[in-house]
């Protein structure tokens, strides 16, 4: 089978471009020939919250990338599906994640059919996290761009029928694979000493982009508890701001925990991943709202267990009491499950849990859920 995949990838960075790309090789292990078309223009600057769009890391090995889709030129979305309908896939996937790329992403699916291609969407969002006028024609646009779709999380499963309410298109659902491509596993020891950190602490790791909605204020007030200092626990803060990073200066002076509090906030390039994941005892994830997460599925390669809110589908990939502890999105809260990881043998049990649970979200769990998209869709076969 031939197979594009539209959307981010290198030369851009996060976990959008390592999703397609991780993608992307699972289908060449299958045996299928695999080509990512991407974008010469993502965001123009002064609509990217952070430092850089792209990454400083190699091109890939043994990926075919073309970079053709403009956000901002409505003539390149119909090139790019030119392209795509010129090279003749059997399956276009599209990775979808905000309504800003709906005109674009939209647009080339459209001009890219042709008898023959399924076009299939994989969500991450649909409603956005930081809603603006305008989205929901957006997503509806682009919902009616392609053929079927899988949602990464029971809540985003559930808001296709704002956009599909008939239920003309398939979906299903399939949860976020593992991230493992970030490095090996590496001792504590040693990746706590890469990060000139004592191995003598406690540590939790709050990862990723830094944006209001992920509750880093949250986790910060928790940390101004008095038996997180009791116990000895620090916080490693690791991922770029999104944002004003002066009100979390400003949080952390003020409840004086400056000396707990290990802030990392510059982008972590991939070769850096695991020795932060593997110098935590716990990584935390306190949002105010979410679909899902990448950063769950990279605790759940390097064995961590976690504590996470109970906000869209984390509590469906973080099982209370096995995996991790699932809480209300409010610091005592997050500060007691915190509290309670580090007592009794909750660390070896949930580490446990963890290494049982991950083998759900593996790769071919997602190339399986597309499949059976396809082989029960009445009007295409994709099968040479």
């Amino acid at each position: 089978m031939k197979v594009m995949i539209l959307g981010t990838c290198w030369p851009y960075r996060g976990g959008l471009a390592a999703f397609n790309e991780r993608l992307a090789r699972q289908y060449q292990q299958e045996g299928h020939e695999v080509e990512l078309v991407t974008f010469t223009l993502q965001y123009p600057s002064f609509l990217f919250p952070g430092k850089t769009q792209y990454s400083d890391e190699p091109a890939p090995e043994g990926l075919s990338i073309v970079r053709k889709l403009n956000a901002m030129n409505p003539i390149s979305w119909w090139l790019t599906g030119r392209y795509i309908r010129r090279r003749r896939p059997d399956l276009l996937i599209t990775k979808f994640w905000l309504p800003f790329m709906a005109p674009a992403l939209g647009v080339a699916n459209r001009v890219a059919r042709r008898k023959g291609l399924f076009r299939v969407s994989i969500l991450d969002n649909l409603i956005p996290h930081e809603k603006r006028p305008g989205d929901k024609p957006l997503v509806r646009f682009f919902v009616g761009s392609v053929d079927a779709m899988v949602a990464m999380s029971k809540s985003v499963l559930a808001d296709v029928d704002l956009f599909d309410p008939r239920q003309c298109k398939p979906r299903l659902f399939c949860p976020h694979p593992l991230y493992d491509h970030y490095g090996a596993i590496i001792p504590r020891s040693e990746a706590l000493a890469q990060l000139g950190l004592s191995a003598s602490g406690r540590y939790l790791l709050f990862f990723g982009f830094i944006r209001d909605y992920k509750g880093l204020d949250l986790l910060l007030d928790a940390m101004a508890d008095p038996r997180m200092e009791a116990l000895g626990i620090k916080l490693i803060v690791a991922g770029e701001f999104y944002g004003d990073p002066k009100p979390y200066h400003q949080q952390i002076a003020r409840l004086g925990i400056e000396e707990r509090v290990v802030l990392h906030t510059d982008f972590i390039p991939d070769h850096e991943v695991n020795r932060y994941f593997c110098s935590a005892d716990l990584v935390v994830q306190p949002y105010k709202s979410a679909t899902q997460s990448g950063v769950t599925q990279i605790a759940f390669h390097f064995g961590k267990p976690m504590v996470v809110t109970n906000v869209g589908g984390l509590p469906e990939i973080v099982p209370d009491g096995e995996v991790g502890f699932v809480v209300e999105p409010d610091a005592r809260q997050v500060a007691d499950a915190i509290v309670r990881f580090f007592s009794d043998d909750w660390q070896q049990r949930l580490s446990d849990g963890v290494a049982r649970e991950r083998q759900k979200y593996l790769w071919t769990r997602m190339t399986e859920s597309i499949e059976k998209l396809i082989n029960h869709h009445p009007n295409t076969n994709t099968h040479p």
